[in-house]
């Protein structure tokens, strides 16, 4: 599903366009609440242009997960443009499977990831429990012509022999699992493709 022709697509459009609706609004939301000198932890980020853009915005590091390597090069050479190569981390790992492998981070970020992931509880589970600070996920809208669309392209993928499936997961349910780890929802953007879901550590 995720291959090298992918890869290159978004990278070319992030270099022709920028960032795109979904992907401002997670950048947009984590700036307001303060970056400098903050590290973000992004699981999934592909070509890496979220984290891309908190660091020029003034983040400190950055850590990027990854189930397949296809995007590395490409996340590579455009972290060298951006000049910040240096001060990313890009490693193959699981978070859900083997969550004390990384460390926390004041930021964490799943763009476009959780639709992808079966066990949403465990996945966000692992994500908040990292996150000191923020955690910030998008996920497609919830509705009879979304799930329609799900089933269609898993139907899709299932008869051309592909085991790529998507998922959707339940808004409020995936909310619940992040609010039981001590987050507050705190920012929400309904895009017509992703919806934005920001939440910040509540008090203690």
């Amino acid at each position: 599903m995720f291959g090298a022709g992918y890869a290159r697509e978004q990278a070319r459009r992030y270099r022709r366009r920028g960032l795109g609706v979904a992907e401002r609004d997670i950048v947009d939301f984590v700036s307001r609440r303060g970056l400098g000198g903050a590290t973000i932890l992004e699981i999934g980020g592909g070509i890496g242009e979220i984290q891309l853009e908190l660091l020029l915005r003034g983040a400190a590091r950055a850590t990027n997960l990854e189930l397949v390597d296809v995007y590395d090069s490409l996340a590579r050479a455009l972290a060298d443009q951006a000049g910040v190569a240096d001060r990313i981390d890009r490693r193959m790992l699981d978070i859900a499977a083997t969550p004390d492998m990384v460390e926390p981070a004041d930021i964490v970020v799943l763009h476009r990831v959780v639709c992808c992931y079966p066990d949403y509880e465990r996945l966000l589970g692992a994500a908040a429990d990292h996150a000191r600070r923020l955690l910030v996920f998008s996920h497609p809208p919830r509705n009879i012509a979304s799930r329609s669309l799900v089933a269609l392209q898993n139907a899709t993928f299932r008869l051309s022999g592909n085991t790529f499936q998507t998922f959707p997961h339940p808004p409020e349910a995936m909310l619940g699992v992040l609010e039981r780890r001590g987050m507050r929802h705190v920012h929400s953007h309904a895009g017509l493709v992703w919806q934005v879901a920001g939440l910040q550590r509540a008090p203690r």
